[in-house]
């Protein structure tokens, strides 16, 4: 049954990605609608690690069933500047009442059981979860640091996600697979993409005449030999094609080249 509720919403939204959202706001209440659910943690600083692994990726809704030690200095001490995330969170008693009102649950495992569950990389995963999350609530869940998730926890999971670690050595840190499923989970609601600096190209007259002025340069301080000469300045051409220069970065190597002529100008008097 849990397989073909996936496949349903593979067919129905699998390629859904950050342009589909329309603006920051709406990825906003995606994330809203996030639970990051921990059961059992038996290390309080591990719980503060989460809330601030969480934090830095816009995610601010953290349940924890039956946790050890809770509330706790050190989580408050791992936690950093993401104090206001477990300040929020929900403590709770059963699986049960963390997972109310939710639609879909992911469960996420370092190793792949003999389950039912469909098992997806977590960039085949967190699309599903911001496809639901657009309208419901949506939740991951995350097991005990030594054990992770029981049979009976996975058995309330839609699907299984799995962080393709090395196979030698596939331990990880809880507070690191949070880390690395936010992220994931940041990049499928769209706000992945980095606003570049502005860049403003040289117009195509001014880079030409910057290959004008090199290659009187180059012939002036007896670099260019001149049976090579056109073959070395296409492959300068292509050189700073590369580059796209830009017309502050044209002014500079001008500015380079005037020196070098005046330099090569002086020596050539010395030396007269």
């Amino acid at each position: 049954m849990k397989l073909q509720v996936v496949s349903q919403l593979k067919r129905s939204g699998r390629h859904f990605n950050g342009k589909h959202v329309l603006n920051k706001q709406d990825v906003t209440n995606i994330l809203a609608n996030v639970r990051v659910i921990l059961s059992h943690t038996s290390h309080p600083g591990n719980i503060g690690a989460a809330a601030r692994a969480m934090k830095t990726m816009g995610l601010e809704h953290l349940y924890l069933i039956n946790p050890l030690k809770f509330p706790n200095h050190q989580a408050e001490v791992m936690a950093v500047s993401a104090a206001d995330v477990l300040e929020k969170a929900v403590v709770c008693s059963s699986l049960e009442e963390a997972l109310e009102g939710t639609v879909l649950v992911a469960g996420l495992s370092a190793r792949v059981r003999d389950i039912s569950q469909e098992v997806l990389a977590p960039r085949e995963a967190m699309p599903l979860l911001v496809q639901q999350a657009q309208q419901h609530p949506v939740a991951l869940l995350f097991g005990t640091e030594m054990s992770g998730l029981t049979n009976d926890e996975l058995a309330r999971c839609q699907f299984m996600v799995n962080i393709p670690t090395n196979p030698d050595y596939s331990s990880l840190n809880l507070a690191s697979a949070v880390q690395l499923i936010s992220y994931e989970l940041r990049l499928a609601a769209g706000l992945g993409n980095i606003d570049a600096p502005e860049v403003v190209p040289a117009p195509a007259e001014q880079v030409e005449r910057y290959f004008v002025h090199l290659e009187q340069t180059l012939a002036e301080i007896g670099f260019l030999q001149t049976k090579h000469t056109t073959k070395l300045m296409h492959k300068l051409r292509r050189l700073y094609s590369r580059a796209r220069l830009e017309q502050e970065e044209v002014n500079i190597l001008r500015g380079i080249l005037s020196a070098a002529s005046e330099h090569h100008a002086k020596q050539q008097q010395s030396n007269q």
